[in-house]
């Protein structure tokens, strides 16, 4: 009887999440339609949708397939991307502060930028890519090694203190390379803001795969971190395999954060804010946390890509500052509530 009357005050609350839910992918997509519309030249929004299903080789359509559509692509995944990497890790660490930049990932990967710019001269944004995945995932694996080190299974203190090791030595490492060269500071200085110009669709999609990959491997855990997020001690009690989580939860955190890292270069905060405004509209269950972090991810970066082609036109300010200047403040009132309690 407890259990029935238990699902039947469920059903109302889960279709109100779910409810929810669509109201805000509607405004994702209102938000999309912005970001392909605006710009140096404007794409009235009657002829969006026509030039967007009909290609005519007019300069509005050239400008939306070859420029517009794949950057609100990569916003669109980047932000999801780094909001449930975010959420992953919060809950991995049981840290409110955490963010997929604990893991290392977004230092493995500008070190890695920096070494295939010492290398190869001028890559194309392609190798850029490669080199940030394959410098994000090493980092990222280093980390959670590191942290599983010793006698039990790596404990959250032990992972946040990896990570932090690990991301001042090579932080310190990349800028000893970029003063000793100043062309490779030219060349890597916009990409290590953060930024979406000039993404293709090529680009897209050799990055996409990794990240889809690890939204759809998000969707099993979410359940599972809902347990750890409670502890180790609960999360055993409740027959759950601490270690076995931890590890899967660290790969798709590396696919996440590796994947949009090396699209769209190291953005701040993304992965910090988006999981709390989840939490603040829907509760701790990851169920629900991680498709709402995800949304609120993307419009995040959505709106943040479109402010930073309005902001100083013709030209364009670096998605990761204007990212930054939204997502300091918050950090700081984040911080400051954390002390006070």
């Amino acid at each position: 009887m407890t259990r029935a009357i238990a699902v039947a005050q469920r059903r109302p609350r889960n279709a109100l999440r779910l409810t929810g839910l669509l109201l805000t992918a509607s405004a994702l997509t209102l938000l999309v339609a912005a970001s392909l519309a605006v710009g140096s030249m404007q794409i009235p929004l009657p002829a969006l949708l026509s030039k967007l299903l009909s290609p005519d080789g007019s300069v509005n359509s050239l400008i939306l397939h070859t420029v517009r559509l794949p950057r609100a692509l990569s916003a669109l995944l980047v932000g999801a991307s780094l909001a449930v990497a975010g959420g992953i890790m919060q809950a991995l660490t049981r840290n409110p502060l955490a963010s997929p930049g604990i893991l290392g990932v977004n230092a493995g990967a500008a070190l890695a930028v920096v070494v295939a710019v010492l290398v190869l001269g001028s890559p194309p944004l392609s190798t850029y890519a490669l080199f940030a995945f394959a410098g994000a995932g090493l980092a990222g694996a280093v980390v959670y090694l590191l942290g599983a080190t010793g006698k039990g299974n790596s404990s959250p203190l032990r992972l946040v203190l990896a990570g932090a090791v690990l991301m001042s030595f090579l932080t310190s490492l990349t800028t000893a390379l970029l003063l000793l060269d100043q062309n490779t500071l030219d060349q890597v200085r916009f990409w290590t803001a953060g930024s979406l110009a000039g993404r293709d669709m090529e680009l897209f999609r050799l990055t996409a795969p990794y990240m889809l990959a690890g939204l759809l491997l998000s969707i099993p855990l979410a359940r599972r971190l809902t347990a750890l997020s409670l502890g180790d001690d609960v999360a055993r009690g409740l027959g759950l395999r601490s270690g076995g989580v931890k590890l899967l939860a660290a790969l798709v955190v590396i696919l996440l954060a590796g994947g949009a890292v090396a699209l769209a270069g190291p953005i701040a905060f993304v992965g910090l804010v988006a999981p709390h405004m989840a939490r603040f509209v829907i509760g701790s269950d990851y169920r629900w946390v991680l498709p709402y972090a995800a949304l609120f991810g993307a419009i995040l970066v959505t709106l943040g890509d479109i402010g930073a082609r309005v902001a100083l036109r013709p030209q364009e300010v670096p998605v990761g500052v204007v990212m930054a200047l939204v997502g300091a403040p918050f950090f700081i009132h984040l911080a400051r509530s954390k002390v006070k309690r």
